[in-house]
């Protein structure tokens, strides 16, 4: 009796902590960081695979479509128009196979007067929770156009859109740039936007076990790395 007593309590035991593992991420939020990482390497192949999935476990064409655009500030036109042309002819193909995908909501008209500078430093500063000063120290010194066209276009004219809220924009990023090479320091910097959002370190964690599946684990364990440095630094800060 006490040995099936034992069983019971550890198969619940481990049942419950796969379970709270693969709900860290809902599946429509799994789905958004694989299309993005696949998205930012450029592995279309598997790209339509997952934007299959990702329709199929509920993401709008809405949602799909405000991912692949901003991930033209992250990973570059060229694998951003790459993502949105496989998504086009995801959805064809779709539509040939009488599947109807739900479109979803359309950004809510703007009623902010502000102008784009000003809005994407506001949004920064919400992400960061840090005053952000005009033009950006360093590089917004050294470079002003590119403080401009990241405040204007990235965190104004993408980020203004609700299709994605501000958490699911940084699931999106953190999956881009966790399967890039090269972008540690900016992975660093959304971590910490991310979590600023309510993203959990599990749900972080869960992003890189993502990246593992979809890149490489030698990627994933760069991205853990950057993690374990990120969560180092708040410690000593606090």
């Amino acid at each position: 009796m006490k040995w099936i007593l034992s069983f019971v309590i550890i198969f619940n035991t481990t049942n419950m902590n796969a379970q709270n593992k693969n709900q860290s991420l809902d599946d429509r939020e799994q789905n958004l960081a694989a299309i993005s990482a696949l998205t930012a390497t450029g592995n279309i192949e598997k790209l339509k695979t997952q934007l299959n999935a990702g329709l199929d476990a509920g993401l709008t064409v809405n949602e799909i479509k405000e991912a692949l655009v901003q991930l033209y500030a992250y990973c570059g036109f060229p694998r951003s128009l790459n993502g949105i042309s496989s998504f086009m002819q995801v959805l064809e193909e779709r539509k040939k196979n009488d599947i109807t995908d739900e479109v979803g909501k359309a950004a809510t008209p703007l009623k902010d007067t502000l102008d784009t500078y000003e809005r994407g430093r506001k949004t920064l500063e919400v992400l960061t929770k840090t005053p952000q000063v005009k033009p950006a120290p360093g590089f917004g010194e050294f470079a002003p156009r590119i403080d401009a066209f990241l405040k204007e276009h990235l965190f104004a004219d993408i980020f203004d859109s609700d299709v994605l809220d501000y958490r699911k924009r940084e699931i999106v990023t953190i999956a881009a740039l966790a399967a890039m090479q090269g972008t540690e320091g900016q992975l660093q910097a959304h971590i910490g936007m991310g979590m600023n959002t309510g993203i959990t370190v599990e749900q972080v964690k869960a992003v890189f076990d993502i990246i593992e599946d979809a890149v490489s684990k030698e990627q994933a364990e760069t991205a853990r790395a950057v993690l374990s440095n990120t969560k180092s630094k708040k410690i000593n800060n606090n």
